[in-house]
């Protein structure tokens, strides 16, 4: 079935088709219409679950991890200071591997105060343990939602699914909602290892030594240290593991395939963009001014940012003169943090290509195809020119 909806009515209906158990609902611009449309899901009886509305996103991160530690499969969504005022649950969701799915419908961080679009306040959290995913267009919306519940289930680890506020949290497009029996062949039931059970009393996440001592049954258990350095590893083999549940989608649905970056006109290209969200679809624009002057410039989309997909991204820009990273998010007194992480998975390699940083679109400033064309055209004529420096796009005034 072919839709016109909203981004985040993609995302519910991603969220029903994968029979999610307990919804926690707390409303913030733009993630509002989110849970408004589960709500309405749950109320007319197409949807089987426990929403819950609760009186703040610390409660609804709170509410998600009780319910997923009692076996049920959880959602939640957000935006902005929403979700920073989650920052302390998610950590704790993380370190209990619960395997949540929670939609960031990214906005800019007061203060001041902004409803507009950035990537700031998901780029904040990406240290905190979540697997982070960033869609494009609502088609990706939808499918990543769907997945990432597989993937949280599988390696045991909570998913964020990140898409641009207003830009396509509230714009229609069309997209195919897969049918209800495809996706539960592609989808199993959630079947829990661990979880609260009163037949069965257990103590989960208490006080953790430092060191590994012996448990109740007399077997090593590990330490504080232990515990995150299997965090870390689980997140790495989730690099592995969402390629093979998006092979598995592809097969099923026809749609995918680029689990890690989405590239466009990349194949042949000297020159590559290198952004995440809706402006990797605004660059093709752009791209293609440039390949009618001749320009072999393309444009590459990250879909997995946490964990980094590092050697998907050298394979990527292996061979290429120049890349261009532009984002709408920064780790301040630094440089972006796509940047950052982009030229450190290019920092072993053999040949490396010129690259640079360009900081735009933050709360929600207006991005323009002029602009962009301008700024990558001069790039790719002198790229040596190109420093180290975050250059900012759209700057009219400083203090």
């Amino acid at each position: 079935m072919h839709l016109i909806e909203s981004g985040n009515v993609a995302a519910a209906t991603g969220v029903m088709l994968s029979r999610a158990q307990v919804i926690a609902a707390y409303p913030i611009t733009p993630q509002t219409p989110l849970t408004e449309k589960l709500s309405e899901f749950v109320a007319s009886g197409e949807m089987e679950a426990e929403y819950i509305p609760v009186e703040s996103e610390h409660s609804a991160m709170a509410v998600c991890i009780a319910a997923s530690s009692a076996g049920a499969r959880t959602f939640t969504a957000t935006s902005a200071n929403g979700l920073l005022y989650m920052s302390e649950q998610l950590h704790w969701a993380a370190g209990a591997r619960l395997p949540i799915v929670m939609c960031v419908a990214n906005r800019g961080i007061g203060a001041p105060w902004t409803v507009w679009n950035d990537h700031q306040d998901s780029v904040s959290q990406r240290d905190v343990g979540w697997i982070q995913l960033y869609a494009n267009d609502h088609q990706q919306i939808i499918d990543s939602v769907i997945k990432a519940f597989f993937l949280a289930e599988t390696v045991s680890i909570p998913v964020m699914v990140c898409y641009d506020g207003y830009l396509l949290s509230h714009t229609y497009m069309p997209f195919e909602k897969p049918d209800q029996d495809a996706v539960d062949a592609f989808l199993p039931p959630y079947n829990p290892i661990h979880f609260l059970d009163p037949e069965n009393p257990s103590n989960f996440n208490t006080v953790t030594l430092s060191e590994v001592r012996p448990d109740i049954h007399g077997q090593t258990a590990p330490g504080y240290m232990e515990i995150r350095h299997a965090l870390h590893q689980d997140m790495r083999t989730a690099i592995e593991v969402l390629e093979e549940i998006d092979s598995r989608f592809f097969e099923k649905f026809a749609r995918g395939g680029n689990p890690f970056v989405e590239p466009y006109c990349c194949s042949d290209a000297d020159h590559v963009v290198v952004c995440m969200g809706s402006l990797s679809y605004h660059f093709r624009d752009v791209i293609d001014l440039l390949r009618e002057a001749g320009v072999k410039v393309g444009v590459m989309g990250i879909q997995l940012y946490r964990p980094f997909p590092d050697q998907a991204i050298v394979k990527a820009l292996h061979g290429k003169r120049n890349v261009m990273v532009f984002e709408k998010a920064l780790s301040y007194g630094n440089q972006g943090a796509l940047y950052a992480d982009t030229k450190s998975a290019l920092y072993t390699t053999s040949e490396k290509p010129l690259m640079s940083n360009y900081i735009l679109g933050l709360g929600g400033r207006e991005i323009k195809t002029r602009q962009l064309l301008d700024v990558v055209k001069a790039s790719c004529e002198n790229p040596e020119k190109n420093g180290d420096t975050p250059i900012w796009i759209g700057l009219e005034c400083q203090e």
